[in-house]
């Protein structure tokens, strides 16, 4: 079920401003390929279909998660920092949700795993053109300029950085090194959804529409808000706000709406399918977002920020930033948070 995963292996090798968040301008979507081929809408399909399959579990509740109420706002790009994708701002309205008030974190999706028996897209080997290749999914190499992101042999939810590393002590760390399909698994099983493209910006900007950042608009106080990455990225971290990597949920000060590590600390999968003309072609949205995965790009929206993201280098961690990975990636600085409808 993995035949398109070696797609993200090699766009990920020329690609790398998308995984390493650099600020970039995209005026159209780059391909590999002209055509979208049968096989890997059957990929997609395949895994849909295992998705459908998962039952929920037994007591859905909303416990952890807050209800935040609708409204309208004005989405878009806001700063000098904003992005062509970003444009043209528009207003959207944003139905009341029971919302995760942190990212889903290791012990949940642990539950979740153990109560399903799931295996996700790092775990599962795959094949390109008849050749196998192991279980495994990308971590990050400051060491190499050429390619940030390389393929690393047994990296998964469990062993984020690899065989070598654990999540033992790091059951209250945001879960990381899920696919767009394994975050679709887990809101399944749990009674949730991912949350929509509109619905994120508006969910992290707390009611506060005009601000840059959830916190507000300096900068200069962001280490007191945010897990990000402080100095000359890649090559050196400074660490101010005591946090290399992830940081355990709950690290840093919630938003105007009470959610935790809204921004920063790990990205985050919504359920859009991502153009760079998205906010142009609005009317094509079905049920409030793109559900059409067969673009050319071949990418989902993620939203929100991470660890690796910083000023010098990428803002991904502001309110309008959008940034996007293909949905079978799994990265050491991806994870989600659901959200529910009310009945």
């Amino acid at each position: 079920m993995q035949s398109s995963y070696f797609k993200f292996l090699f766009i990920s090798l020329i690609c790398c401003s998308i995984f390493s968040c650099k600020n970039e301008e995209k005026e159209t979507p780059e391909t590999s390929e002209e055509t979208i081929q049968e096989t890997e809408k059957s990929y997609h399909k395949k895994y849909m279909e295992e998705i459908a399959e998962i039952e929920e579990r037994d007591s859905v509740s909303t416990s952890g998660m807050l209800k935040i109420e609708g409204g309208e706002y004005i989405m878009g790009g806001n700063s000098q920092q904003a992005r062509r994708d970003e444009f043209p701002q528009h207003k959207e309205t944003i139905k009341t949700l029971w919302v995760d008030e942190t990212e889903v974190t290791n012990a949940q999706f642990r539950e979740f795993v153990e109560a399903t028996g799931y295996v996700t897209t790092a775990e599962r080997s795959f094949e390109i053109n008849g050749e196998a290749f192991p279980p495994g999914a990308m971590i990050f190499d400051p060491d190499n300029p050429q390619a940030w992101w390389k393929f690393k042999e047994g990296a998964n939810w469990k062993n984020p950085q690899g065989p070598e590393s654990s999540i033992a002590g790091k059951e209250d760390h945001p879960v990381v090194q899920v696919s767009w399909y394994d975050a679709m698994a887990y809101a399944k099983w749990a009674g949730k959804r991912l949350p929509t493209e509109a619905e994120f910006e508006y969910l992290a900007r707390g009611g506060k529409e005009k601000q840059i950042y959830h916190w507000g608009n300096d900068f200069e106080v962001a280490t007191e808000f945010v897990n990000f990455h402080q100095g000359d990225f890649p090559v050196s971290n400074e660490v101010k706000d005591e946090f290399a990597k992830t940081a355990p949920v709950k690290s840093f000060p919630k938003n105007g709406f009470g959610l935790y590590e809204i921004s920063g600390n790990a990205w985050e999968w919504v359920l859009d399918t991502y153009y760079p003309n998205a906010y142009s072609k609005l009317e094509q949205r079905t049920d409030g977002y793109f559900k059409e995965y067969f673009n050319s790009e071949q990418q989902k929206v993620i939203r929100g920020g991470s660890f690796l993201c910083s000023e010098s280098y990428c803002t991904g961690y502001r309110n309008a930033a959008r940034m996007s990975s293909t949905p079978e990636s799994g990265l050491e600085h991806l994870g989600f948070r659901c959200v529910k409808d009310l009945e």
